[in-house]
């Protein structure tokens, strides 16, 4: 607590003093904060779900998967036979995708294969609606 006892003048009227104390806003500042502290719930961090209980049927209807396959000389294969170019390649993926129930498409590249001719296969399969796509035999990239 400041106090301002005198200041050494001889005139009658007190001194105005311009600073404020602080010291019991603070207090109440820490009073509340520790209030608030006390008073908020714990806050958990999990969603409660219920969940079926034991394991699922298994499936009897396997996927079907359509395998394109590209070789070190950038020919492509679809299901292990050529294909002559990139128009029949699109048309056999249109008809694949026009399907009810959508196969799988396994895309094996070559590691000596063209990266243009993988890439425009992939952009083939977007452009016919194809959306089940994984590319397989990766591990052949690594070092």
């Amino acid at each position: 607590m400041g106090m301002n006892v005198g200041s050494g003048t001889a005139s009658s009227e007190p001194e105005v003093m311009m600073d404020i104390n602080t010291t019991p806003l603070i207090d109440v500042m820490l009073v509340l904060l520790v209030m608030l502290i006390i008073t908020i719930p714990i806050q958990l961090h999990s969603v409660n779900l219920n969940l079926p209980v034991g394991t699922p049927p298994p499936s009897t209807v396997q996927p079907e998967v359509v395998k394109i396959d590209v070789d070190a000389n950038s020919v492509v294969h679809w299901q292990g036979v050529p294909v002559a170019g990139g128009a029949e390649l699109e048309q056999k993926m249109k008809d694949v995708a026009a399907l009810a129930e959508q196969p799988e498409v396994h895309l094996r590249p070559d590691r000596q294969a063209r990266y243009e001719v993988v890439a425009s296969i992939l952009a083939a399969t977007k452009r016919s609606g194809l959306t089940k796509i994984g590319v397989i035999g990766s591990e052949q990239f690594i070092e």
